[in-house]
């Protein structure tokens, strides 16, 4: 019986008698059988035997089914467990590959187009087609084995700042989605392409893909974190970081830059990877996306205009891919205009709503200023982390503005200038809340003129 080729007529009747002959044999295989699967004359039977057991949680009597679908079915007799293991088996490969011949059908508009992501998606849903076999894990059978395949496999990636990893219990995890969210010109290309730098020189396989900089632009970027030249400077010392960047890039991972067009999703990626891996033998270990707010879902039913559903869409299409793939994803997201005047972010400052924290596993505020950029510094302040307790906690990093690296500050190195910028501010805010101008003394209208004067001095040019 294994070695059935044609599903005919016969067999398929066969199917419906033992699926109509116990209903805890329909609750195991409800969740992979689908009406297509069956010939013409049994779809509607099909279809009523999902719809009642789905609503009434039973399944249709008999009598029922012949006079809804005038079909008659005998139910089996005598059915002993080896009749209904030679079932599941065969049923279950039956619904496969039905499931695989009509992605197959329904993929030759996609190859046509070349879409060749959507098509690949689709065979791989079909291939997965299946009855439950996996039932998770018996929590008090094996402990440590269990805590050491946590430690082994699961163990977190460093970023290559030393503080910022401390904070996530040792650096970012694969199948995971981090968002960096900073407003316009806060730094997030500058944060994923220092990123990239830090994962291929640790010898990661990285591929940065920019949604709005050439491929020129952010190469010439990177020219100066890696030659340590200043971005100036590096059209007038050709040779010099040509040859630092080559040396750097022995014994590193592939670093691959690739501009991709404003609106792309999900599928579109998953197939410039796919390419990127078949022609060039390269598993890629790291993505980074500059950035997630111009992605469109693969849906085109969303209106780019609701950015919520929009972005709720995108965010957990990315992060499965991030699963499928076992790979780091690291994108970036614009914080609204709410978020200018502050000095604390929290949920409500990402542009288009909560629907992309509630996805990702980690998000990070970038905060600074001009004043703060001139003195080399950035902070980041962790917004959600859902493997780690580091929510709420902000941390300083160093910032050279002639070559655009980002790295730890020095030990010696107090971060004086931000927390006192950040004080001062902080110190504005709560004696603008608290006292009204009537009500203000000399000394209350001092504190806010000084306020003023430094809020005015973060927003220079």
């Amino acid at each position: 019986m294994s070695d059935i080729k044609d599903y005919g007529e016969d067999i398929q009747e066969l199917f419906l008698r033992f699926l109509v002959t116990d209903p805890d044999v329909f609750v195991r295989v409800n969740n992979i059988v689908e009406p297509y699967m069956f010939n013409r004359k049994y779809r509607e039977a099909v279809e009523f035997l999902k719809d009642h057991a789905n609503k009434y949680n039973s399944i249709p009597t008999l009598e029922q089914l012949e006079a809804v679908n005038g079909i008659e079915l005998a139910p089996v007799e005598d059915v002993h467990e080896s009749h209904m293991n030679w079932f599941m088996d065969e049923f279950e490969t039956f619904c496969r590959h039905k499931a695989l011949e009509k992605a197959i059908l329904d993929s030759t508009d996609l190859l046509e187009q070349k879409d060749y992501g959507s098509v690949e998606a689709m065979i791989k849903e079909a291939s997965s087609v299946g009855l439950v076999s996996d039932f998770g894990l018996d929590y008090y059978e094996n402990p440590k084995e269990r805590l050491q395949w946590i430690k082994d496999q699961a163990g977190a990636i460093s970023t290559g700042w030393k503080k910022f990893d401390q904070k996530l219990y040792g650096g970012l995890n694969r199948g995971e989605l981090t968002v960096f969210a900073g407003g316009s010109g806060a730094g997030k290309s500058l944060f994923l392409q220092n990123l990239g730098v830090n994962w291929s020189q640790a010898g990661l396989n990285t591929v940065y893909l920019s949604l709005e900089l050439s491929e020129q632009l952010s190469s010439m970027r990177i020219d100066a974190m890696v030659s340590e030249y200043a971005t100036r400077d590096v059209m007038k010392n050709m040779d010099d970081v040509d040859l630092k960047v080559r040396m750097k890039g022995k014994g590193a991972g592939k670093f691959r830059i690739k501009q991709m067009s404003n609106g792309v999703n999900a599928n579109d990626i998953r197939s410039f990877l796919r390419e990127y891996e078949i022609q060039t033998g390269v598993k890629v270990d790291a993505l980074l996306v500059d950035y997630l707010d111009l992605m469109m879902p693969i849906s085109g039913k969303v209106s780019p205009s609701d950015l919520f559903i929009k972005d709720k869409y995108v965010s957990e299409e990315l992060r499965n891919l991030a699963v499928e793939l076992n790979i780091l994803l690291v994108t970036a997201s614009q914080l609204n205009r709410g978020a200018v005047e502050e000095i604390e972010f929290d949920h409500s400052h990402i542009a288009g709503g909560i629907s992309k924290i509630q996805t990702a596993d980690n998000v990070v505020g970038i905060f600074t200023s001009n004043a703060m950029r001139e003195r080399g510094r950035y902070q980041i302040q962790f917004m959600k982390t859902r493997s780690s307790s580091g929510v709420g906690s902000k941390v300083d990093l160093k910032f050279d503005p002639e070559t655009l690296r980002i790295e730890d500050l020095d030990e010696d190195d107090d971060s004086y200038d931000t927390i006192n910028t950040i004080t001062m501010t902080d110190t504005l805010k709560r004696s603008s809340a608290i006292r009204s101008d009537e009500d203000a003394t000399e000394e209350n209208v001092d504190i806010v003129q000084q306020g003023l004067e430094l809020r005015n001095l973060l927003k220079k040019k």
